[in-house]
């Protein structure tokens, strides 16, 4: 039977794979081992999201963080490696942008494994960003790539993949099957509005974690500000990120909404059906906002989910503070038109069946 390695290591990422690993073990048609680099590795970040969305638990976890990106890139290649000469799978997938996503290729590649990259041709075109220099690396030696959408594919089109000896598939968004299938789920196990007293309640779900965003006093001052302004008229609640908490205690910055520990997948989703707005630098919760039907304010200066932008699903504010609020007292006072569908259906099974037919080949 044919086998296939799937690197993870963020909280994006158990959520796209949970559907690709469901449907690989409905259909038994070949075999899939996860590895898990430990790259999220607070249990409200990491282990909460196997046991809620039924993914098997990893059969390697690495436990590699905690390091700068040099240090933890290179731990991961050392490690995944070992890994892969022991398997010996036909095949790697990662996804998205992460340092897990890079190593996980790059093993792959030398090892002469073929690579699937999830989540692929995406570009902020901002390579101050790690996570842009991650996805550029992954693309350019992955042989699958499932592109999201149509600017996905358009990317990496310009950029030559026509040339290369890769197979571009424009998918559709993986999270979208996510969300459909666990929906119905977190609203019978989730208890996090009760628990909340937000009931019948407006209020603003917002998330700030990226580097860019944290290192700096003055821009973590700048977005707080922001969100404390909101909070005067509409409650901001924040699961608070460890690198956040860490970075306001530093600067001793404070936030005058609520702040909540890292939620688990179910609880987010039932924080996402009920809020107002979410307010956010990560890149997966301005998709899943859309898809709960939720406008977006984005947190950073640009984005790679372009057609949301596009469309007026979201608008990026940055980190300005006065453009945060102008952005967010506009969707607060009109809502979107969501008779758009940006990201198709069945996401996950159109790259099952890609792998299938790809693996079958392999001799």
């Amino acid at each position: 039977m044919k086998k296939v390695v799937s690197i993870l290591g963020a909280r994006p990422q158990f959520i796209k794979a949970s559907v690709l690993s469901r449907i690989i073990r409905e259909r038994k048609e070949f075999l899939e081992i996860i590895v898990h680099t430990g790259q999220h590795f607070d249990s409200n970040m990491s282990e909460v999201f196997f046991e809620e969305m039924d993914i098997p638990k990893p059969k390697y976890n690495l436990n590699i963080n905690g390091m700068g990106h040099g240090a933890m890139t290179g731990r991961m290649l050392e490690q995944i490696e070992e890994v892969l000469l022991h398997e010996k799978p036909d095949l790697v997938v990662v996804y998205g942008d992460t340092n897990s996503t890079l190593a996980g290729a790059l093993a792959a590649k030398k090892l002469g494994i073929k690579v699937a990259h999830v989540e692929a041709g995406l570009r902020s075109f901002n390579m101050a960003m790690p996570e842009e220099v991650n996805r550029i690396l992954t693309d350019r030696i992955s042989d699958l790539l499932f592109c999201p959408t149509l600017s996905a594919v358009s990317n990496l089109k310009s950029e030559g993949f026509e040339n290369f000896d890769a197979k571009m598939i424009l998918s559709g968004d993986i999270m979208g099957d996510s969300l459909a299938y666990y929906s119905r789920l977190s609203a019978e196990r989730s208890e996090i509005i009760e628990k909340l007293k937000l009931d019948g309640k407006k209020f603003v779900l917002a998330t700030i974690h990226r580097q860019e965003n944290t290192a700096d006093a003055a821009i973590l001052k700048s977005i707080l500000k922001a969100l404390n302004d909101i909070s005067e008229d509409t409650l901001v609640v924040m699961p608070l990120h460890p690198r956040t908490k860490m970075m306001m205690d530093k600067f001793d910055l404070s936030f005058k909404g609520l702040t909540i520990d890292p939620v688990g997948y179910f609880d987010m989703l039932q924080l996402l059906k009920y809020c107002s707005l979410v307010i956010t630098d990560s890149g997966g919760l301005q998709k899943e906002a859309y898809f709960n039907q939720k406008p977006c304010v984005i947190a950073r200066e640009e984005t790679e989910w372009v057609e949301l932008v596009e469309a007026g699903f979201a608008r990026i504010g940055g980190s300005d503070t006065a453009q945060l609020k102008e952005a967010s007292r506009d969707y607060l006072n009109k809502l979107p038109d969501y008779g758009i569908d940006l990201y198709g259906h069945e996401a996950g099974l159109c790259i099952y069946q890609e792998i299938a037919n790809y693996l079958s080949q392999i001799k």
